[in-house]
């Protein structure tokens, strides 16, 4: 008997909009459901259901507490770790990169898989059952290969479906989403997550062995098309490369050639599909012949698109691209969003208009990259976050390598001052000039000791301009280093288990970024010696880097080529949606990002915009940070977790598609900081982290008008 629409559902889409939906789905409401055919971009599927005792699908069986441990169970065999080892040291690793782990922070309080969907506490470790669908998405060539992963848990109800994306966030491969899946699976939703084109594990070519979708290793030539990622050089390239560059590594979001930051809206939606499709293989109708039809649709279905950071800009690119109405609604954290070239939007904060918004990842992250080290250094920041560290780690008398960036950046004609605080304090208005918030500057002295901005520099404007491994843009390569930064073999233990442990942007698991052009031989990049004699952090290839987003060179035009292919439009095609942003993020700024977007969405949209932006304050990008407060004392005391505001967007965007109430109005959240001695500060309660608000007080409403966005200080 025909599957009638769940009761109670209002319709998710506009007349007009569900009939195309369903005609995206093979039916129409006179033919009634098509059958469910396995989209064309998919290969081989693989299918494993975890009771949720022994395994499960959001913790590997670790449950909560074995999530908190600081390191997972061991693998059997540390050279050959099998696919099941692997999975549960790849949950545990991105989950924690996501969260505070610590109880003090709100694990295990405000989220964690032992808090409930409404937000409580309860008892056990809060371990899913169900059954995870992997494959990849190709076209046919083998080269593209992207991981796509369907979790459906056996709570899942047919006759109320639901599924939210949890696209990896960073370059991290497909499980980098866990933490964002996990709203979904506690509320008996499907998960569709992606990896986008990216991935942890790296092509060794100094020994030519690759990775598996399931993160096992073997030799390019056994692993054929079913390899993660290949580098893709002949056999006369390699040799070459191995010769000339020994013990390197490429990695798929640098060194694949894809541009897949274009695409990442696509293989969003793909997943979506992947989705549909398993959904219907276990709840689709049967007609007469026993064949499964297309009887989950858009809809009958709620689909939020959702994750974090790239993975967020991912949701709004799939929300932008989706023509067929396969998602309902839109809820992300802190999204990477490359705007037009000239978005015609203005950004107030209080009484001041923000004098530099909109500009590109790869141009924020190249500028950061070449003050971020020099800001660092400046006395007004000196009380920040590991600042006190850094100055004796990379400003030493013994190692100068910040005062030396300071130094040659005034070399350059970048900074004027003369004295090395003024030449800091220089470099730290400057990231403020270009679109930080002064709430970021007590972040750059832990980015910068991170590598954040050049790792991230570098990968982006691999990828952005299609480059080789070969290539060595910008003199830069990956590889592992000893204590004094030469180039050495990375540990074959540590190779093994890169699928769990990489970040997919090195520095990462072991692998480090190397400067190929330093005066002294290649080495460590931070510890490599300039022509000038002195190690001033690569300072030649940070510049490299900025001439290619600024310069007119065919190197530089064809990274601006690859910029233009992933820039946003705006349009969300009306779907209801939240973006929540932490005001003081300094990886990703909010005036280039999510504020510029809100703007130019209501430009673009109109009155038909549904989309809701809502800044935190006293909030960063990396919750995670907060949770090592003997590495990182201060941000405990400073920052609050943004992961309890995506949860409440998500939250809110599901109640308003299923049950019809408003969403919550764009708004500032005045959240409270746990004070208290950096190191050690209060638990955390829910008086630090105040709820959304339906209709915001006057203080805290942000105004968003057709090209405008006025934020209140």
């Amino acid at each position: 008997m025909p599957m009638s629409t769940p009761a109670g559902l209002r319709p998710l889409l506009p007349a007009a909009l569900a009939a195309a939906a369903l005609a995206a789905c093979g039916g129409s409401g006179s033919e009634g459901p098509a059958l469910n055919a396995k989209p064309a971009f998919l290969g081989a599927i693989t299918e494993t259901t975890y009771d949720g005792a022994t395994d499960d699908l959001l913790t590997a069986g670790l449950g909560a507490s074995g999530l908190a441990a600081a390191v997972p169970p061991p693998y059997a065999d540390p050279l050959k770790p099998t696919a099941a080892e692997l999975r549960r040291a790849a949950i545990h690793a991105n989950y924690r990169a996501m969260l505070d782990m610590t109880a003090a922070g709100g694990y295990g309080l405000l989220y964690g898989p032992n808090v409930d969907a409404q937000g409580k506490p309860v008892a056990g470790e809060g371990k899913v059952a169900g059954t995870e669908y992997l494959a990849f998405a190709d076209d046919g060539s083998g080269r593209k290969n992207v991981t796509l992963m369907v979790q459906v848990p056996a709570s899942f109800n047919p006759q109320k479906p639901c599924m939210i994306t949890a696209t990896a966030s960073g370059s991290r491969g497909v499980y980098g989403g866990i933490s964002t899946g996990e709203w979904g699976l506690k509320r008996g939703c499907a998960v569709a997550y992606s990896d986008k084109g990216t991935g942890g594990a790296p092509h060794d070519l100094q020994n030519d062995t690759v990775p598996l979708m399931d993160g096992t290793r073997t030799t390019a030539a056994a692993a054929g098309r079913r390899a993660a990622f290949n580098a893709g050089l002949t056999p006369a390239e390699l040799a070459a490369f191995n010769t000339a560059t020994p013990n390197r590594f490429a990695f798929k979001h640098a060194h694949s050639g894809q541009n897949a930051e274009k695409d990442w809206g696509t293989t969003t939606l793909q997943a979506v599909e992947f989705g549909y499709y398993v959904l219907n293989q276990r709840y689709g109708d049967t007609n007469a012949a026993g064949e499964r039809l297309k009887t989950l649709t858009p809809a009958n279905t709620i689909v939020i698109a959702s994750s974090i950071s790239n993975g967020g800009g991912a949701a709004i690119a799939a929300a932008e691209q989706d023509t067929r109405g396969l998602i309902s609604g839109v809820a992300v954290s802190e999204p990477a969003l490359e705007l037009p070239a000239n978005p015609g939007v203005t950004v107030r904060r209080g009484a001041a208009e923000v004098p530099v918004v909109g500009k590109t990842l790869v141009d924020f992250t190249t500028y950061a990259n070449l003050y971020q080290a020099c800001a660092a250094l400046a006395p007004s920041v000196s009380a920040s976050p590991y600042a006190a560290a850094f100055a004796t780690g990379f400003a030493s008398a013994a190692l100068p390598i910040a005062p030396n960036r300071c130094a040659a950046l005034r070399g350059a004609g970048l900074l004027t001052a003369g004295t090395l605080a003024g030449q800091a304090e220089e470099a730290l208005q400057k990231l403020q000039a270009y679109g930080w918030e002064p709430e970021s500057n007590d972040l750059h002295a832990s980015l910068a000791a991170f590598e954040v901005a050049p790792a991230v520099a570098v990968t982006f404007a691999n990828s952005l301009s299609r480059s080789s491994v070969k290539d060595h843009l910008c003199g830069y390569s990956y590889a592992a280093t000893a204590t004094n930064g030469a180039v050495e073999p990375l540990a074959p233990a540590a190779l093994a288990g890169l699928f769990a442990t990489g970040n997919g942007v090195p520095p990462t698991g072991g692998v480090q970024l190397i400067n190929n052009r330093g005066k002294l031989g290649p080495a460590r990049d931070f510890l490599s010696v300039s022509e000038s004699g002195l190690p001033d952090w690569n300072t030649a290839g940070a510049l490299c880097l900025r001439r290619l987003v600024a310069g007119t060179d065919t190197a530089a035009r064809q990274l601006q080529a690859g910029v233009d292919e992933t820039r946003r439009t705006g349009n969300l095609r009306g779907k209801p949606t939240v973006i929540v942003h932490g005001r003081a993020d300094a990886l990703l700024p909010v005036s280039h990002t999510s504020r510029p977007y809100a703007a130019l969405n209501r430009k673009v949209e109109g009155p038909a915009s549904k989309l809701s932006y809502v800044e935190v304050t006293n909030a960063q990008h990396f919750d995670s940070f907060m949770g090592l407060p003997t590495v990182l004392p201060g941000y405990d005391t400073r920052y609050v977790p943004l992961h309890v505001y995506l949860n409440r967007a998500l939250d809110a965007v599901y109640d308003h598609l299923a049950n019809g109430k408003a969403l919550p109005a764009s708004q500032v959240v005045r959240t409270v900081p746990r004070g208290g001695t950096p190191g050690s500060a209060p638990a955390i309660t829910a008086d630090n982290v105040p709820p959304l608000a339906a209709t915001p007080a006057p203080g805290n409403a942000i105004a968003v008008t057709a090209g405008a966005i006025a934020i209140p200080e």
